[in-house]
Formats: C-alpha cells, sequence, structure tokens
C-alpha cells in the first residue's frame, strides 16, 4: 500500500485525503489543530461553494452540514453611481443552488470523518525540518498550506502572478439578526469604485443560519483603515458596519438588529494574489507537491478559494490514482499541477479582472442591469469560470458580446 503525507487540513488536503482513503492508499494528514480547537477558533474564511463542488462533496459523502445551511439561489450585485447612491442593481439566477458552511465546523467534522474512515491525524506544526524527515518515509509529500515557511518552499511563479502585495484589506463578521434581502437568500455583492467591495453572504455557522459580511478596501482608499487587533470583536462588527452605512446604505438598511454569531466570529488580514510553481525542494534533496492555496492564492472577491481547492483536491487524487506504481517524481507533480492549471487559470484571470475593474468589466457588469441573460451568465460562472473567456475577460470580447445584447447601451 503506497504510503501519502499531507500537510494541512483545509478544504483542498481534508478533501484528497478523505478521497484517497477510498482509493485504498494509507494517509496520513498533519493539522495545526485538533477538530475541538477549529471550532472554539476564530472564523477561517467565507466560503460559499457551487456546482460540481457541492456535487463531489455529496458524491463521497462529505456534505454533512450542507443540507442544513441555508440555499443560495442567486447572485446579487449592487454597483455604487459615482455619487455613492445605488445604481445599477440585480439578481442573476442560478442554476443550481450554493451553499456557505462555517469551515470551523466544516473542517472539525471532516478531521473526524478522516480518522473515522481509517486515516492517521497528526496534530503538530509542520516545518520544513520535519518534512525533510517525514519525506523518506513516505511515497508522496503533498503540502497544503501556503502559511509559514512550508509556503516558501515553492517559489513564486513571476510570469503567471500578476501582484506582488495584497490589493484589499479584507474584515469579516458572521452575525445573526440581519434582515433577509428582498430578492430571497441570494449572495450580495457590492461594487464600490475605488472604494472596494462589501459581501454578504448566507451562511451555517456553529449557532445555525446566519449572514458573513465581508468588507474589501482598497489599499489606500476610504475602507483601507483596519479596526484594529483582532481580539477586540466588537472593534471589528463596528468597523464593518460603519462601512456598510457610509459606504452601501442600501445593504446597512439590513442590519438593524445584527450581533456577533459568537466570540470569535470575525476575520481580518490581506490576501497577495500568488501563483507558485509546484515543486518543493526539501534540504535533503526531497521534493514536495504544492496543492490549494499554497499552489494559487487568490483574492476572495469571487468567492473562489473553496471551490478551486475543491478541484485541485479533485484533480490531485485522480493524478494520483491514475500513476499507479510509478514513483511520484517531480514529472509526475507538475503533470499534476498542469492538470490543475487548466481551471485555476481562469479563476486568476477573472480574479485579476475584477480587483482591477477595467473599462470594458463595468460595461458588462452596468449591462447586467438590463439584460437577464448578462445577469444569470455572470452568476452562472461562479460555479464554471472558464465560461468568462469567452466574454468576460478580454475587451474585444466583451465588446462583441455587448453589441449582441438587444439594450441599448
Amino acid at each position: 500500500m503506497r504510503r501519502i503525507l499531507i500537510v494541512g487540513a483545509g478544504q483542498s488536503g481534508l478533501q484528497v485525503a478523505i478521497g484517497l482513503l477510498a482509493d485504498d492508499y494509507d494517509v496520513t494528514l498533519v493539522s495545526l489543530h485538533a477538530p475541538d480547537e477549529i471550532r472554539a477558533g476564530h472564523v477561517m474564511s467565507t466560503q460559499c461553494l457551487f456546482g460540481s463542488a457541492l456535487r463531489d462533496e455529496h458524491r463521497h459523502g462529505l456534505d454533512i452540514h450542507n443540507e442544513r445551511a441555508p440555499r443560495i439561489g442567486g447572485i446579487g450585485v449592487g454597483i455604487a453611481g459615482s455619487d455613492g447612491r445605488l445604481g445599477a442593481d440585480w439578481l442573476g439566477r442560478l442554476r443550481e443552488p450554493a451553499r456557505s458552511v462555517d469551515q470551523r465546523l466544516k473542517m472539525a467534522a471532516w478531521l473526524e470523518e478522516f480518522e473515522r474512515r481509517g486515516g492517521r491525524l497528526i496534530i503538530h506544526g509542520a516545518t520544513v525540518a520535519d518534512l525533510d524527515r517525514f519525506s523518506r518515509a513516505y511515497d508522496l509529500v503533498v503540502v497544503a498550506t501556503g502559511r509559514g515557511e512550508l509556503g516558501e518552499l515553492f517559489e513564486r511563479d513571476r510570469d503567471r502572478s500578476e501582484f506582488s502585495a495584497p490589493q484589499r484589506t479584507i474584515t469579516t463578521a458572521y452575525v445573526h439578526g440581519m434582515a433577509e434581502h428582498a430578492a430571497g437568500t441570494v449572495l450580495r455583492r457590492n461594487i464600490l469604485p475605488g472604494v472596494g467591495e462589501i459581501m454578504v453572504t448566507p451562511s451555517y455557522t456553529l449557532s445555525g443560519p446566519c449572514h458573513a459580511i465581508t468588507v474589501e478596501g482598497v489599499r489606500g482608499g476610504p475602507m483601507d483603515a483596519g479596526p484594529g487587533p483582532l481580539g477586540d470583536v466588537d472593534a471589528v462588527l463596528a468597523h464593518i458596519l460603519e462601512a456598510m452605512r457610509e459606504h452601501a446604505p442600501w445593504e446597512y438598511e439590513r442590519c438593524g438588529d445584527v450581533e456577533l454569531t459568537d466570540g470569535r466570529a470575525v476575520l481580518q488580514g490581506a490576501v497577495t494574489p500568488v501563483v507558485r510553481k509546484p515543486v518543493g525542494r526539501l534540504p535533503g534533496g526531497g521534493a514536495v507537491l504544492a496543492m490549494g492555496d499554497a499552489v494559487v492564492s487568490n483574492d476572495p472577491i469571487t468567492s473562489q478559494g473553496a471551490n478551486s481547492a475543491a478541484q485541485c483536491a479533485k484533480v490531485y487524487r485522480r493524478a494520483i490514482v491514475d500513476h499507479g506504481g510509478r514513483p511520484f517524481d517531480e514529472e509526475f507533480m507538475r503533470a499534476a499541477f498542469d492538470a490543475y492549471w487548466q481551471h485555476a487559470r481562469h479563476v486568476v484571470a477573472w480574479s485579476t479582472v475584477m480587483l482591477k475593474m477595467p473599462q470594458h468589466a463595468q460595461e458588462l457588469l452596468h449591462a447586467a442591469h438590463y439584460s437577464q441573460e448578462t445577469a444569470d451568465r455572470f452568476a452562472n460562472g461562479f460555479a464554471d469560470p472558464a465560461d468568462f473567456i469567452g466574454w468576460f475577460l478580454h475587451p474585444r470580447r466583451a465588446s462583441e458580446y455587448l453589441t449582441s445584447l438587444p439594450i441599448p447601451l
């Protein structure tokens, strides 16, 4: 039986670990925290899964909380005008409902499920020296965390990385008491030109259904000022509500009775979008494979983090199984990543466009106010980012698409 070591217990690491158990591999997973520590910790993300990612979880018995989570039926977009008032405002209908589950619940349950299915769990903050030692005992070592010194194993791919610094400061709070949007259970995205974005996601947390509010402030802009240290959770929520009141008052109207879902229901930070080379070299000469955020990390502006991680896990699992008994050498590692890149490149390109918001993207998003076809197509791109290449990512194709619409431009 071939032995696989996976370091990192997020969406990608756990999904591939549990999947490989079903394929009769001997799998060891290294997690920084135990399940109970994860449940008691700070929120880790505002993940929202779409389409095939949800279907895969259901197929493999990993949709433990999904049926309790709100069924998100669409993507609502509000765009502030030059006067700060709500300009374009539209709803794209999803062909399949999306769902969002607090990763504290999800990852803790998946860790327990991994052990229940026969996996070996090590609670440890792995270092490069640890990997150097462990690698000799395993056929393949996969690094599914980009944090700390492990992330430094993988060189930045300059040809594929547009940015060298964060483009947004990110503040999130999970709240109870937020009124439902008039359009129903929808993921709301408020685009505030020159200021940033405010997103509201119906979600499910430790205490039941809730909303996750995320403020993404353009660096140096009016929403860039952080609310202070993470420990002051009330200040974090106050910062978020003030940003909504000032820059998206139409969304703030829903917040009359909000309160944090728990004392650790906040998250602050910034993400440098980056593509890294997939093979890392250990001091002893061994090679390790990067996956998930360790190899491609995007700003959460397109809600693709967990979806991309799920896709990476799916592709890597298939590559490992199809490789049979051959050595997991660097050629295999690069080929596995190349297969994943066929999906990830579309997400990277889309995220870059949404962060930069060039003129053609603005025109398309405003056109969706008048064209339900465009609104629906944008919404369903969250489940199939490859579709954006034909109409959203490039100015010429955007112009051709806009010209084809039966609306005044």
